[in-house]
């Protein structure tokens, strides 16, 4: 058996234990359909249900296609391992994916819906989750690039 990759580890219960603070103490601080405006015109906490995926997207498609996207997702990823394992970024980044899909998968079971409250009003309202899914696919490129130049 391999040994667990220590930065992919981190990345992930960083993104989980993260998402579920920030989204429990959203939910129990500001009813679902509030705005409340942190910096004018640049950020707001707006609690919306979103039964989608990330941002809102694919709202109305059942369970099926959205466990599908994801296990195909998962799939690609662990087939090229040996393009991202070997680097700290790359373990970030598939941490930070998994631990966000996995903190947005939790409130789903727990809720029936995913709370989104990161309003930067030019893009959808976001959560944290979603957030550590973008960076941590940023970081995955990063990383990914890095390993197509040392090896070209």
């Amino acid at each position: 058996m391999r040994r667990p990759i220590p930065a992919l580890i981190a990345g992930l219960l960083a993104a989980v234990a993260a998402s579920q603070l920030t989204g429990g103490l959203v939910r129990t601080s500001l009813p679902v359909g509030h705005e409340h405006v942190v910096v004018p015109h640049v950020l707001s906490l707006t609690t919306l249900r979103n039964t989608g995926v990330a941002f809102g997207l694919l709202s109305g498609l059942g369970p099926a296609p959205v466990v599908g996207l994801a296990v195909a997702v998962l799939g690609v990823l662990l087939y090229n391992r040996a393009a991202w394992s070997g680097s700290a970024a790359g373990q970030w980044g598939v941490g930070l994916m998994l631990g966000g899909a996995l903190g947005n998968i939790v409130e789903r079971l727990r809720f029936g819906y995913v709370l989104d409250y990161l309003d930067l009003h030019v893009w959808p309202v976001f959560n944290v989750a979603d957030t550590a899914v973008v960076i941590g696919a940023g970081l995955l490129l990063l990383a990914l690039s890095r390993s197509e130049r040392s090896r070209g």
